[in-house]
């Protein structure tokens, strides 16, 4: 009998979920886009329930076809989107709220009061994170105070909080665990990194009880079985890892100083510092990479809110292309950006700038400009979002030699070289570019023994395609240099 793995892909804009062997390789994959709400200006929410449909209707699909496939599926692993709130009734398993997403920018105000109150240099110190709108905890303070019975429910002891790993914990299992891992709570500013624990200090500052937080397990552990009646059968979920980290395992970035750079909805550069918690001067987060048996691998990471997130802007709300495909020819079209330079801070900013307050911007338009320049622009910016990021890391005294890419946007070769070509670095793209689910699959057979080593693991990797810089100095400082002008005017 065939032997598989199954990663649940929980991203920004799909469900994805994927049907891997013992090798890595995809067997089968089925994904389903969701609906994106912007209530308010800055304002990003999910409705939960259709990431809980589209993650049943997914994973209903590969059972199917393992089944079709005269398969066992051994084990199952969670990978998500980070960041993202949710607040749901214990009882009824109902969530009281809409999933306030990472780019959400609504408790600017409040993140500024705080930092106005000198709890910053505290917060940093036990979480790793500058306070930001991103992180999940002032999400939770914006439900608490604004949503109609949470404060109830919170005092009949009925409220419970979850990233998107814990609620789809909560789903699959049918309400019998609450539970996240050390990766995604290392991404809510309320986990001390130092501790391995929920931070009481913190905790009090912001006034949320530590009861409606999950029990905190190792990234590849025992999550509990799905459901019979909810899924038809009974397999163990045996790993979570918050979605960049999770690639950072699929691009085997075990040893420290490895480096992975994925490009999905956002772009998150992902450093390797081993046991050692290393705290960027440059504005890079100091996060957990992964844990196992008790113990922490760090990083450092840069996180660009808007990557793969322009090109759907793109096709989406100015309606200038058809998909994402369209724009690696588009690009090749035009000979340069003719000074045009797109600033795509829908969002705000992120590292190294963390500006909740920034808004995009386009500049050096003239008569000539056409819409291929502006697709042409949006590419060119994440290359350049991407080299601040390593400009932040060279002044750490960090400097990578070669950069792992992955995630949609590297499919673009044009797009990839040119990020070379940006950053100066040699990149390798991965023949499996699903490295987010791979990783979690991975860990998932690493926690029931499939894999008795990540050295095992690591010789699973294999390299596709490297992208070598292939252009001069001084046309790479010109590029930067407009880069630069145009992040100024946005800043001011």
């Amino acid at each position: 009998m065939k032997k598989f793995l199954v990663a649940i892909d929980q991203g920004t804009t799909s469900t994805r979920v994927i049907l891997f062997d013992l090798e890595g390789n995809i067997k089968f994959s089925s994904q389903f886009e969701f609906n994106q709400y912007f209530p308010k200006n800055g304002w990003v929410e999910h409705n939960p329930n259709e990431i809980w449909l589209t993650t049943l209707k997914a994973l209903k699909k590969v059972i199917k076809r393992a089944s079709l496939l005269k398969g066992k599926i051994l084990s199952i692993g969670i990978t998500n989107q980070r960041e993202t709130t949710i607040l749901w009734n214990k009882k009824t398993g109902k969530p009281i709220y809409n999933a306030i997403v990472w780019q959400d920018r609504r408790t600017q105000e409040y993140c500024q009061k705080l930092k106005k109150k000198n709890y910053e240099k505290i917060f940093r110190k036990k979480t790793g994170l500058f306070i930001d709108p991103y992180f999940s905890a002032t999400k939770i303070k914006w439900i608490l105070e604004n949503v109609r019975n949470a404060k109830k429910l919170l005092k009949s002891n009925n409220l419970l909080f979850g990233t998107v790993d814990t609620f789809l914990i909560w789903k699959l299992t049918n309400g019998k665990y609450h539970l996240t891992e050390a990766t995604n709570a290392s991404r809510t500013l309320l986990f001390n990194i130092n501790t391995n624990k929920w931070d009481k200090e913190i905790l009090k500052k912001l006034k949320i009880s530590e009861n409606i937080l999950p029990e905190i397990k190792n990234s590849a552990d025992n999550f509990g079985y799905t459901n019979k009646k909810i899924i038809g059968t009974e397999i163990p979920i045996s790993a979570v890892l918050g979605d960049q980290q999770a690639a950072a395992v699929g691009q085997s970035c075990f040893e420290k100083g490895s480096v992975k750079s994925t490009y999905g909805t956002g772009a998150f550069v992902i450093m390797n510092t081993g046991y050692k918690k290393i705290y960027s001067k440059n504005k890079l987060l100091t996060t957990i990479c992964y844990r196992l048996n008790g113990k922490n691998t760090y990083a450092l990471e840069g996180s660009i809110f808007i990557a793969g997130a322009g090109v759907q802007w793109l096709r989406d709300k100015l309606k200038l292309i058809d998909n994402a495909y369209d724009t690696e020819r588009i690009a090749q079209s035009k000979k340069n950006n003719n000074e045009v330079y797109i600033v795509p801070a829908f969002s705000g900013m992120g590292a190294p700038y963390w500006r909740p307050d920034a808004r995009g911007l386009i500049t050096g338009l003239t008569r000539d400009s056409d819409w291929k320049i502006l697709v042409r622009a949006v590419l060119e910016s994440v290359a350049y979002q991407s080299h601040d990021l390593f400009n932040a890391m060279r002044k750490d005294g960090l400097k990578p030699n070669i950069v792992k890419i992955d995630g949609g946007m590297v499919e673009n070769k044009w797009f990839s070289q040119f990020l070379a070509n940006i950053i100066n670095i040699n990149t390798e793209r991965p023949k499996i570019l699903e490295t987010t689910a791979l990783g979690v699959a991975f860990f998932a057979g690493y926690q029931i023994g499939v894999f008795k080593s990540l050295d095992q693991i690591k010789k699973k990797w294999k390299k596709e395609k490297i992208f070598k810089p292939n252009i001069n100095n001084k046309l790479r400082n010109k590029l930067l240099n407009g880069w630069k002008l145009a992040v100024d005017r946005t800043l001011l």
